[in-house]
């Protein structure tokens, strides 16, 4: 009788040490052009890691600064004609976990749809993935200020 207190003691000892002692590093998980449902621009990409206008004509295309938010970093890559937005994607998309990595990816294909909607950066935010929604407008805007556009 005295020894099962004693083995469920050593048990709970030796789980507790073992949770105490575990350490895990979440890997990022990188969302890159097209994963968000948008189709590619046809002109090549601008560099990520600063804005910048791509190709001559009538189709521009230009990446928004990288904008870091509560669970990741994200950056917005706008094509316009003339005065319209004609595409929107999300070219670099890191995250730190995967449900981070669901939920702005659901954000991001809504904020695509409000963009053309809206044909400007002042759109309403996700429910839900307010930071998200904060950093994609941020760095919309701009991509479209090195368009010159509204």
């Amino acid at each position: 009788m005295k020894r099962v207190p004693l083995l469920v003691f050593a048990g709970t000892a030796a789980g507790f040490i073992g949770v105490i002692t575990f350490r895990t590093q979440p890997a990022p998980l990188t969302l890159t052009s097209g994963g968000t449902g948008s189709s590619p621009a046809q002109t090549p990409a601008a560099t990520p890691s600063r804005p910048g206008i791509v190709g001559p004509g009538a189709a521009r295309t230009a990446v928004g600064a990288s904008e870091q938010f509560g669970y990741g970093i994200l950056d917005v890559k706008v094509t316009v004609s003339g005065t319209r937005i004609t595409d929107v994607s999300v070219p670099t998309l890191e995250v730190a976990e995967y449900t981070s990595q669901q939920i702005s990816a659901q954000a991001i294909a809504l904020l695509r749809s409000e963009v053309l909607t809206a044909q400007s950066a002042r759109i309403d935010a996700v429910s839900g993935a307010t930071f998200t929604s904060e950093a994609y407008a941020a760095s919309l805007q701009a991509a479209l200020d090195a368009l010159h556009m509204k």
